[in-house]
């Protein structure tokens, strides 16, 4: 890890796991079955899991997958956030959370880039994946545990965010 990564995790506090499953569980409960929140949160877990899957890799080749594999679900959701989600909260006067979940998800995909330039047999390789995880569910606690809940209240167009939402993750996982 870079030095100016071991600094902005310094001052950035991440939640502990009990408090980014509770704003899970909060999240679910305001989720109705195969809405956009709903579609959100399945691919949050599925975010997990990837990282999961790439922290308990031991060989290079097996990191190297669970980096491509996580890779095709971060870009999938982000890009369907940053085209439908992000707008419709600065829409809703969130302009703010907006602007900060743009450059949150571009300094994570920056931050994957560089994870590519690192041999995965490397322990910073490891260091880096560690990192970015940290971020990521960092980003997604604070979506969870406010960003969306508030979207959810305010949302003008349920049906046209959840529609156009899964139209954007599919254009990209499919």
């Amino acid at each position: 890890m870079s030095i100016i990564d071991k600094i902005a995790a310094a001052v950035t506090p991440q939640p502990d796991d009990e408090k980014r499953a509770q704003a899970t569980a909060e999240a679910r409960s305001a989720a109705t079955p195969g809405d956009w929140l709903s579609l959100v949160l399945d691919h949050h877990d599925l975010i997990r899991e990837g990282f999961a899957v790439g922290r308990v890799a031991r060989s290079a080749a097996d990191r190297k997958e669970a980096m491509k594999a996580l890779a095709i679900i971060l870009n999938g959701h982000s890009l369907a956030e940053e085209l439908v989600l992000y707008p419709a909260l600065g829409q809703a006067d969130h302009k703010a959370h907006a602007a900060q979940a743009y450059l949150e998800q571009t300094v994570a995909k920056n931050q994957m880039a560089e994870l590519e330039n690192i041999p995965p047999s490397q322990a910073a390789w490891l260091d880096k994946w560690e990192h970015i995880e940290g971020a990521v569910l960092t980003h997604m606690y604070q979506e969870e545990s406010g960003w969306f809940l508030d979207l959810k209240k305010n949302a003008p167009d349920e049906a046209r965010l959840t529609s156009r939402y899964a139209e954007e993750y599919e254009r990209y996982v499919a």
